[in-house]
């Protein structure tokens, strides 16, 4: 039975999973190389946080020469809606509503963004959430 997975990602493994979701799959020495400037991280911060996400349940590695070559085995979306899953529940009381109105009370939001979910809303609406 695999590990059970995390419902979070610190930020570190969340800048690896992005590399590992962009490219498919990367040597430890690939993901080093491939951190953004300002981001870098050691060949063995990297080493251990890989292994890190795949005790996690989010990476799985094959074997070629010497080297292991990790691969995402979680899609970005599936763990993105975990993410929210999680701030939904630990927040806002498993409340999508409180949720939304959250984000509509902080001022931020355009007038475009708000069209949009007014348009998702609506959508919902008329196909019921599984078509939305």
């Amino acid at each position: 039975m695999p590990p059970k997975r995390s419902n979070t990602l610190t930020e570190a493994e969340l800048r690896l999973m992005k590399i590992l979701w962009r490219r498919g799959e990367s040597a430890v020495s690939d993901l080093v190389a491939d951190l953004p400037e300002g981001e870098a991280l050691a060949y063995n911060s990297v080493l251990t946080t890989i292994r890190i996400l795949e005790q996690k349940g989010y990476v799985e590695h094959r074997q070629e020469g010497r080297a292991f070559v990790y691969r995402p085995c979680v899609a970005e979306n599936e763990a993105s809606r975990s993410e929210v899953r999680h701030v939904l529940s630990r927040f806002f009381g498993n409340s999508r509503e409180r949720l939304l109105l959250s984000l509509l009370d902080d001022g931020e939001i355009t007038p475009e963004e708000l069209q949009r979910l007014k348009d998702a809303i609506q959508d919902a609406a008329k196909n019921g959430p599984d078509e939305a």
